[in-house]
């Protein structure tokens, strides 16, 4: 793109011969693009003839391809001192190179100075245009986003998992102890890796993942479930898809990984499906597809799974999340609020960045967040996934240091893009006359909203794994048919993040004399209004009410010593039958119901303590027949 005026001082005719044969020999490895080979012969033109600017130039090209941006803004700078004239079409690649450095004003400068080119064609002014957008989009986050101590220094992962070929979509178990991900081989094929973490930034050396997982040669895009039952990814199986890639699904067993089956028509188009993500509790499937009816070439969509353990149709997640570009590599943390995916169609900073959403007090999600430089940059960035402890990432680029192709790395998040902090609770639900397990669905509640937060089904042996937010307080509802409730308040504002806490759970078989205390069913002090909190477990018992009409309860309700005996059996009273009352009011037929004070007289604990006086301040539920 040469640009000739009369105040030039550089004439290339006048450049030294020897210089041009160098120069020459150069051009045949770009043309090849074989660009490393071209350096050594651009330097010795700058070394026979130092006034050599369109060696500069190229070598400047060159270095910029290679993602050595500060050498390519030298050359580039080099070339315009020379001849700033002869330099003014190339302060488009000047500009670029700039930005790859994160000089964004700078860059901002320079391509205002290209655009300022009379007679520009259309391509390089829409050119100019788009990066112009994008440098300005980069100065104005700095400004709304200054991080002066946050030091990102990316870490490649080394030879135990990075390759000569492509390593991408890296998924950690939800103790960080296995690392699995996808990588290019040398025939074409995708295969799945798996490698123990030894620490954040060591790693075994990676293996194929055994079984029958890898014979397939066309799939790739793996999710593995936080608790590392489910294996999820993008296939092209031969008689078992139904157009183009399909996400498919495999169970670990006692014998391994089961055979892989198409998660259906629900999930599934004749169009193309991939990068999956599962929800920590299971009950949502993120992924992107190509289906017509989105909002530009590739969409995210989400699909739900029922209490019966059906896939639902799959949503598109709306203008929100997705635009005309390309949407990809969906990401969910363990927290189950926050949000990670790749875009090409929102504001950023040129290729395809890294974008967070989170959910708000309705479970809506809100608008999302360019992650910034320097986690962003002016090349493409791919997949990431963030360790449960919210702290540490890992994402595929092909920085400079790639051993061939996309490389996983390693880097700490700023402290305003990270998930929430979470604990870990595990363990099983049991029959408390038997002590068999009993597959039953456990039900996480919101305290501050009320709502549900997530729902998820025990394995047949009745085991579970829920990861929790910490800072709020949570109702923790299991249930089955048949049985009565187990009901608790897990409050986690001052647990440790990322412990895991151990609780199996016993359920009664709902059966004549058949009890449990009602421990989340609270009142105002001295009184016998119910205080709201207790409208979840409440709601409960009219679940249970409803599914089983026979059921008839006797609510009891007691108080501590504090006080005279006819205040605390009349207070208990009162409690038990406002208790009743909501239960009536919620549709329950009356007849079904009794209710009866007892005040202090049945203690269970002693009254002694604060702590034993709040144990025996309860309300219990009987069964009366059924």
């Amino acid at each position: 793109m040469a640009f000739v005026g009369k105040a030039q001082t550089y004439n290339p005719a006048k450049i030294n011969p020897k210089a041009i044969t160098a120069y020459s020999k150069a051009m045949q490895y770009l043309s090849v693009d074989a660009h490393r080979f071209a350096i050594p012969y651009l330097e010795d033109a700058l070394a026979k003839d130092p006034n050599y600017v369109d060696a500069y130039l190229s070598l400047g090209g060159v270095q910029g391809e290679l993602k050595n941006y500060a050498e390519a803004v030298s050359n580039f700078e080099k070339a315009k001192s020379i001849d700033s004239l002869y330099f003014l079409p190339y302060h488009l690649p000047y500009s670029i190179n700039l930005a790859g450095m994160g000089r964004f004003d700078s860059a901002l400068a320079a391509v205002n100075t290209f655009l300022a080119i009379p007679n520009l064609d259309e391509i390089s002014f829409k050119s100019g245009v788009f990066r112009k957008k994008c440098y300005q989009f980069a100065v104005d986050y700095k400004n709304k986003h200054p991080h002066p101590t946050y030091n990102f220094n990316p870490i490649n992962l080394g030879d135990s998992i990075n390759s000569p070929f492509s390593e991408y979509l890296p998924t950690l178990s939800v103790d960080d102890s296995l690392l699995v991900f996808s990588r290019i081989s040398r025939n074409g094929g995708e295969y799945f890796y798996r490698s123990r973490m030894i620490d954040a930034l060591h790693f075994t050396k990676a293996e194929k993942v055994p079984g029958d997982l890898n014979i397939e040669r066309f799939k790739g895009a793996l999710t593995v479930s936080m608790d590392g039952e489910w294996m999820i990814f993008a296939g092209d199986i031969q008689g078992k898809t139904y157009g183009d890639y399909d996400l498919f699904i495999s169970y670990y067993t006692s014998s391994g990984w089961s055979e892989p089956e198409n998660m259906g028509q629900n999930i599934n188009s004749e169009f193309w499906e991939s990068t999956p993500c599962l929800s920590p509790d299971k009950r949502a499937l993120y992924f992107s597809s190509r289906r017509p009816g989105g909002f530009g070439g590739v969409d995210l969509y989400v699909s739900y799974r029922d209490v019966r353990g059906k896939w639902g149709a799959a949503i598109n997640m709306g203008p929100a999340i997705n635009t005309k570009g390309d949407e990809q590599a969906p990401f969910i943390h363990a927290d189950n609020q926050t949000f990670y995916f790749t875009s090409s169609g929102l504001p950023g900073y040129g290729g395809t960045d890294l974008f967070m959403a989170r959910k708000d007090s309705t479970g809506n999600w809100a608008s999302p967040e360019n992650l910034g430089y320097p986690i962003n940059t002016i090349e493409n960035e791919g997949s990431m996934t963030v360790a449960p402890n919210g702290e540490d990432a890992y994402y595929a680029s092909n920085r400079s240091d790639s051993r061939g192709g996309l490389d996983l790395y390693h880097f700490e998040l700023r402290d305003d893009i990270r998930p929430n902090k979470t604990v870990f609770v595990k363990g099983f639900v049991y029959d408390e006359k038997t002590k068999k397990g009993l597959p039953s669905n456990v039900e996480l509640i919101d305290n501050s909203t009320g709502k549900p937060l997530m729902l998820v089904q025990t394995d047949e042996t009745g085991y579970y794994f829920i990861t929790l937010p910490t800072g709020r307080d949570f109702t923790f509802n299991v249930n089955r048919r048949s049985y009565l409730f187990y009901s608790k308040v897990y409050s986690l504002t001052n647990k440790i993040p990322d412990s895991t806490y151990h609780q199996n759970i016993y359920l009664q078989p709902i059966e004549v004399n058949a009890a449990m205390v009602l421990k989340n069913i609270l009142f105002e002090k001295s009184d016998y209004k119910l205080k709201e909190s207790s409208q979840i477990e409440l709601d409960k018992v009219v679940q249970i009410l409803a599914e089983n009409p026979t059921l008839h309860i006797a609510i009891n309700g007691h108080t501590d010593n504090i006080g005279s005996n006819a205040d605390n059996l009349l207070l208990s009273t009162n409690r038990a039958k406002a208790v009743t009352n909501y239960f009536i009011e919620k549709g329950i037929a009356a007849n079904r119901l009794q209710y009866k004070g007892f005040g202090a007289s049945k203690p269970i604990a002693t009254n002694d303590t604060e702590e034993g006086r709040a144990v025996n301040r309860r309300t219990e539920l009987t069964v009366v027949s059924y």
